[in-house]
This record gives C-alpha cells, sequence and structure tokens, in this order.
C-alpha cells in the first residue's frame, strides 16, 4: 500500500521560513515525478511545484518562484520544499503528490496524479 507521510508544516510569521517533508512508501518511485499541490480555505487546490526522478528539471507556479526551492532524497524516498520568505497568501494545506509524467504534466493535470499525501497546514500570519 502506497503511502505518502507529509510533515513539517506549522504557524510561522509572515517573511519565515519553513521546510516541508513528504516520505513516500510502499513501492519503488524509479522515474516519478515528485511534487506539491496547495489548497486555501475556499479556493481549489493549485500547483506548487515538481521534481524530475533525476532532479534535473524543476518546476514552479509563478508566485513562489525565487522564494520556494523543491528538492528529492530519493535513497529515502523523499521530496522536500523549502519555503522562505513567507508570505500570508501562502496559507493552505500542502499536499504531496507522486506521478509517472512529466513536470509540466503534473502541473498542468491533477487529474493525472497516481498518489496523494494527507496534506499538512502551513499558517503564515501576518
Amino acid at each position: 500500500q502506497v503511502q505518502l507521510v507529509e510533515s513539517g508544516g506549522g504557524l510561522v510569521q509572515d517573511g519565515g521560513s519553513l521546510r516541508l517533508s513528504c516520505a513516500a512508501s510502499g513501492r519503488t518511485f524509479i522515474s516519478y515525478t515528485m511534487g506539491w499541490f496547495r489548497q486555501a480555505p475556499g479556493k481549489e487546490r493549485e500547483f506548487v511545484a515538481a521534481i524530475s526522478w533525476s532532479g534535473g528539471s524543476t518546476y514552479y507556479t509563478d508566485p513562489v518562484k525565487g522564494r520556494f526551492t523543491i528538492s528529492r532524497d530519493n535513497a529515502k524516498n523523499t521530496v522536500y520544499l523549502q519555503m522562505n520568505s513567507l508570505k500570508a497568501e501562502d496559507t493552505a494545506v500542502y499536499y504531496c503528490a507522486v506521478n509517472k509524467g512529466t513536470v509540466q504534466a503534473m502541473a498542468v493535470n491533477p487529474r493525472l496524479i497516481d498518489y496523494w499525501g494527507q496534506g499538512t497546514q502551513v499558517t503564515v500570519s501576518s
């Protein structure tokens, strides 16, 4: 049974930093893209960032470019999201996602996601 377990969420002040982690288990994830989505109250879930199996390709939504960095450790089946210069509008539940496609495919078609995590809350106070 595949499981994606997120951690690292919490409450932080405007301008602060957090590092999210997502540990995947239950199968091998060779050639899988891993990424992050978020969902704010009353809004649809939106793409945040994705990284290819090799780590050579990354993709970010414009609002987080220059502030967030995605990385992965394949030996640990774990993907990370370093979030700096956090803003109130970053407040959301953050979900880990895994799929077989490209980083661009993950961004444009969430219906292709193979596995989702349960989410971790990030709250940025202004």
